[in-house]
């Protein structure tokens, strides 16, 4: 493997959207588009100090010295993605996040959570988006390429990654807009207390069952963690009734 930079790098992950339905509309005209995809990838994140870190099918990781070249990289290649004539007029759309940290480099590559975070926050998002965690947003600063500006999405929720403000990058040549991201929904209040809740039950049964099957729990056991357990569920209830009604106060 090349060297790679090290210290503070810009990760940069893309990806093909719907590229299984491509190949399905497309048969053996879909090795056309993954190599116009990969020629158009490589020249502008090359141009723009990139390094190439791996690829595999339609996807590509690259490490950038900066992010400011990393983002010029991206809207670069998403312009001329966008221009190109694919087969038999097919809609190729890539999506792309970037994430900066200060990763390890090993024998094999960069080691870290910024990886995942960087390559989480490229799968929340969808064809034609260039996604930026907050940390390359603050590193960018004002210093953006020529027709395009910064949109806040908000913290988001990331399989695998504590919450995260991301950030687009909105192309004036671009979409004008995209579905929500593809994040998981946030656990509120009540969901945790439900589930803690659930929790002791399960546990309480299961300490009911094996006092059952040992001999060792008096005959009414059952019919005592019955009426327990229909006492425990009438409280929840009750709690998250109570949360609902403070949230619609507020």
């Amino acid at each position: 493997m090349a060297s790679l930079p090290g210290g503070t790098v810009t990760f940069l992950f893309t990806d093909i959207e719907g590229s299984t339905r491509l190949l399905q509309e497309l048969g053996d005209q879909y090795g056309d588009v993954v190599r116009d995809h990969r020629l158009i990838v490589r020249e502008h994140f090359g141009a723009n100090g990139g390094s190439e870190v791996d690829t595999q099918g339609d996807a590509f990781f690259y490490s950038f010295p900066r992010s400011r070249d990393a983002v010029a990289g991206a809207v670069a290649a998403q312009r001329a993605l966008a221009e190109h004539s694919w087969p038999d007029g097919a809609e190729v759309r890539v999506r792309m996040g970037l994430h900066t940290g200060e990763p390890s480099v090993g024998e094999e590559g960069y080691l870290g959570l910024d990886v995942v975070r960087a390559a989480r926050i490229c799968s929340a998002g969808h064809g034609g988006q260039i996604l930026l965690s907050e940390t390359t947003r603050a590193l960018l600063g004002n210093d953006l390429p020529e027709g395009v500006a910064v949109v806040d999405l908000g913290e988001q929720n990331l399989k695998d990654v504590q919450h995260e403000r991301i950030y687009q990058l909105a192309l004036d040549d671009g979409p004008g807009s995209f579905p929500p991201l593809k994040s998981q929904p946030a656990k509120s209040s009540s969901d945790a207390l439900a589930e803690r809740i659930e929790r002791s039950v399960e546990e309480m049964v299961e300490r009911s069952i094996k006092g059952s099957l040992s001999g060792k729990a008096p005959p009414n056991t059952l019919r005592l963690t019955v009426i327990g357990l229909v006492e425990l569920l009438l409280v929840v209830v009750a709690i998250i009734a109570i949360i609902w009604l403070i949230k619609l106060a507020f």
